[in-house]
């Protein structure tokens, strides 16, 4: 494994929270860290950071899958659940190499593929994907009503 991958543990939980307000805005410092500890005691997830010297510049959090994931063909799927680098430190393949260590996870726990999503307006995370070696599978438009009474 590559020095600068560090696996998660309890140490990491600002890191993990600093750089996920990032990522998911709309959640609060509390779900985040709720979240990363329910991760940690998961034998289905994973979070990878990649550190530089003494700073961590990116994370990613894996899981294994069971149910369907869209354009599957085995199951267990492995699956990035959030992927992000802190914008000072892209486009330098932080992330590749975290996904391609997830990769060597993943395959040690059966899983044959991995699958991923973003919403259609990411482009950056669009071309991050591809560059990684994901194809398209789908594209999928999700909708919601409110029940009125």
């Amino acid at each position: 494994m590559d020095e600068n991958v560090v696996v998660a543990s309890n140490n990491h939980i600002d890191y993990y929270t600093e750089m996920s307000l990032d990522l998911w805005p709309e959640s609060t410092k509390e779900e985040l860290q709720e979240s990363f500890q329910e991760i940690l005691a998961s034998n289905r997830d994973k979070i990878l950071f990649y550190r530089l010297g003494t700073e961590f510049v990116s994370f990613i959090h894996l899981s294994i899958r069971v149910d369907y994931v869209e354009g599957t063909e085995s199951t267990p799927t492995g699956y990035i659940e959030g992927v992000y680098v802190k914008p000072e430190f892209r486009r330098k393949g932080y992330s590749a190499k975290l996904v391609e260590v997830g990769e060597l996870w993943l395959k040690k726990k059966g899983c044959k593929q991995i699958g991923s999503d973003i919403h259609l307006d990411n482009h950056v995370s669009y071309d991050f994907h591809i560059g990684v070696g994901f194809k398209e599978s789908s594209r999928l438009i999700a909708f919601i009503k409110d029940i009125k009474g």
